[in-house]
């Protein structure tokens, strides 16, 4: 049966390297559990009901991805996404939780409607490959701000805005432990290093008396907090529209990108580097988001996690759904996710913005109209506390600086119509 609704023989797998390879992957994303519900609390969310809605999340988008579009990639809210929706929309522009939530659902629909009428393809194709890499650098840029900040090895100063914190104490010593073993670990190819890292550390705080704890396994916690409480009553203000845009362009690429790198991993793609079904395994992110915003948690999006469940043979929808069954599991273990102190994993975080970063080695450095935009997202995105900003701000540089600098042929007119409204933005609703 399983080899009918899968096709696992076509792609040369067995049952049982699918269910591994699942296995894998969970291994490796895991760590989201732990992180995502830490940082949506920040926003004033209930932990408890967060977490519940992260895993639910995660399983609905895994489900969705393997039994219609059958392929082994995993889903879960995304980093990045859940940065943009704490510290972005609540602590930055002032939006209530909920109101954020709407902003994600309204969000997602707008990504399902593209993904269904192929929109999506012509915008991925307008948008320069040097502004992806931008987006994807600053991300990790301001990724990296905040586990500086959650761990207290970056703190605030009146005299020069930030400094470093005391890095002596208890929590700034573990999170940079915690960073140090992941790097150690991951080198070594142990491919649950992140998970180890943040139990690692839970342990030594229980140990320290800095955590006090709270036992591993008990039923779920209620899901009531969160569940359907979406806000739409600002969805329509200018500034929330710039927020729904800014949700819709990150995760249209994180998920492009993603499903391009898995897919060639696993070899699923054609000749031509098309990738079949892709109009599904788009559905499935948006629609994974959707019901993420209705149960409670930030846009869920495709892991670039699930290279870990390939690279041992994953090559079907069996694969994505083992690691959805894994995060319903994964419920009864929120006494657990709850002792997880913020330094621990901060180190997660950081080590997720090393990843992102990476992308600045596809840079053309020597191309000043290449280099100038990358710069500009780079250090607008953590300085200004904003991806939506950050965006934005690389838009304006990209089209003045290809303009100014005898180029305009390179900028399409998807181009210049998103730099204008960026400029209308700042101009007149900032």
């Amino acid at each position: 049966m399983l080899d009918a609704l899968f096709k696992i023989s076509d792609h040369n797998s067995t049952v049982r390297r699918e269910c591994i390879a699942g296995l894998t992957t969970f291994i490796t994303m895991v760590y989201i559990v732990f992180v995502n519900p830490a940082m949506l609390a920040e926003a004033g969310m209930d932990q408890g009901a967060a977490f519940v809605a992260t895993c639910i999340a995660a399983a609905i988008g895994c489900f969705i991805m393997g039994f219609w579009a059958n392929y082994p990639l995993a889903l879960a809210p995304g980093m990045g996404l859940n940065a943009f929706f704490t510290y972005g929309v609540v602590l930055g522009m002032g939006y209530t939780w909920q109101a954020a939530l709407g902003a994600v659902f309204m969000s997602g629909c707008i990504f399902l409607f593209l993904s269904l009428f192929k929109v999506r393809e012509w915008i991925i194709n307008a948008i320069p490959l040097v502004l992806k890499q931008a987006i994807a650098t600053g991300i990790g840029a301001f990724l990296a701000l905040i586990a500086l900040k959650n761990a207290g090895i970056i703190v605030a100063s009146p005299a020069t805005l930030v400094q470093l914190g005391d890095i002596t104490a208890a929590g700034p010593l573990l999170a940079i432990f915690s960073f140090f073993v992941i790097a150690a670990l991951l080198y070594r190819d142990f491919k649950s290093g992140v998970l180890i890292s943040i139990l690692l550390v839970t342990v030594i705080a229980l140990s320290l008396g800095l955590v006090e704890y709270q036992g591993v396994i008990s039923m779920p916690p209620s899901i009531a907090p969160t569940f359907m409480q979406l806000d739409f009553s600002a969805a329509f203000e200018l500034s929330m529209l710039s927020v729904i845009f800014a949700l819709l362009f990150v995760d249209l690429f994180d998920t492009s990108g993603t499903l391009v790198a898995v897919t060639q991993k696993a070899g699923l793609a054609d000749e031509k580097g098309n990738m079949p079904r892709l109009g599904r395994a788009l559905s499935a992110d948006s629609a994974a988001t959707i019901a993420g915003s209705v149960l409670g948690t930030s846009t869920t999006t495709s892991y670039i996690e699930s290279v870990a469940g390939v690279s041992v043979g994953g090559r079907t929808g069996l694969t994505a759904v083992v690691v959805g069954m894994c995060f319903l599991l994964m419920m009864f273990f929120a006494p657990l996710a709850k002792m997880v102190p913020a330094y621990a994993t901060a180190g997660a975080i950081l080590y997720v913005s090393v990843l992102m970063l990476q992308n600045l080695k596809f840079v053309n450095w020597d191309d000043m109209t290449d280099a100038i935009p990358v710069s500009v997202v780079l250090l607008m995105t953590p300085l200004t506390f904003s991806i939506a900003h950050g965006i934005a701000l690389g838009f304006i540089s990209y089209t003045a600086v290809k303009v100014l600098c005898g180029k305009r042929e390179q900028v399409s007119i998807s181009v210049w119509i998103l730099t204008a409204m960026f400029v209308i933005k700042f101009a007149f609703l900032s």
